[in-house]
């Protein structure tokens, strides 16, 4: 075989190689972006439903969005730290505890900022979170 077509070949399959990688990448770069922009949309709607369930501020259609918030396409990690905190915060919890409940809520928030990719340089430690009740109904 002539030696500028052994060359030729060479090039046109490197290059055909090189544009798959590219495009596969792109692609993939693409489908995390989309992954992590509904996840984001999920745990909004998520957190914004708490405002529905808290104390006076507790309405059926509050605890309707939490419900339906809570339908989450999410990591494992993230669904079975809700799932923790659905028991304890649960109508039907026979010992509600406040300390159970606040540690639940900053490991639920913790996993979810986790989960998104924000708590690299988080300290657990000094972050706390809580849920407020405006005290508008009541």
């Amino acid at each position: 075989m002539d030696m500028p077509i052994i060359v030729a070949t060479i090039s046109a399959v490197a290059s055909i190689f090189a544009a798959t990688l590219t495009f596969w990448f792109t692609k993939h770069k693409e489908r995390e972006a989309e992954v992590r922009k509904q996840k984001l949309e999920h745990y909004r709607d998520l957190i914004n439903s708490f405002s529905g369930i808290v104390g006076s501020d507790s309405t059926p259609e509050g605890q309707k969005h939490f419900a339906r918030a809570c339908s989450l396409i999410a990591s494992q990690e993230v669904l079975i730290a809700l799932q923790a905190f659905q028991h304890e915060i649960r109508k039907s919890n026979p010992e509600p505890s406040v300390g159970r409940h606040d540690a639940l809520l900053k490991k639920l928030m913790l996993t979810i900022r986790s989960d998104l990719g924000l708590a690299k340089k988080d300290d657990p430690e000094k972050l706390n979170f809580y849920l407020w009740c405006s005290g508008a109904n009541g």
